[in-house]
């Protein structure tokens, strides 16, 4: 349903090159989100932890088989850096995290990988979060660097919380 979800959005039926991520343990599924990608002949873009320099490198995929284990065991894109993306060049993104609130308020992993990312764009693209209900909180602890999510697809609904930055602790 999420997936379903998802790839109706206006926002990714739009967007010819999106940022997705390969789930890892107990995330959302997105394998089917990232085939309909590429069935779709979208510019497929995934992130690579580049942990020295603690930010993300976008890498193009062509086929959802060019991914293997990388920082911390998350699949990553394997190929060469001829494939690397501008990050300016992303109209669509979608997030990963631990629990969110309908505020598009999120915790992620404690890297801060995707807030420095978003931070540094000059034109920020839509922002979705997939999460199951269950990572839906009543309210999740933002400060003034934590980017909130404009959306957030959950197996039973499609939240809309706008464009927001947080504004200090909440």
């Amino acid at each position: 349903m999420i997936g379903q979800r998802l790839t109706a959005l206006d926002e990714y039926r739009r967007a010819g090159t999106v940022l997705l991520f390969a789930s890892f343990r107990t995330e959302v599924d997105t394998e089917g989100i990232i085939k309909d990608a590429l069935r779709r002949r979208k510019r497929v873009v995934l992130p690579k932890v580049d942990a020295v320099n603690k930010r993300l490198r976008l890498y193009r995929i062509i086929d959802a088989g060019e991914l293997r284990p990388g920082f911390m065991g998350i699949p990553e894109p394997a190929v060469g850096e001829e494939r690397e993306v501008p990050p300016e060049e992303v109209e669509f993104v979608m997030m990963p995290g631990v629990a969110f609130d309908e505020r598009g308020g999120r915790l992620g992993y404690g890297g801060g990988y995707y807030d420095r990312l978003i931070s540094g764009l000059k034109s920020r693209p839509p922002l979705v979060a997939v999460a199951y209900e269950e990572q839906i909180v009543r309210e999740v602890p933002v400060t003034d660097h934590d980017i909130r999510v404009d959306k957030i697809v959950t197996d039973k609904r499609v939240i809309e919380v706008g464009h927001a930055r947080a504004e200090g602790s909440i």
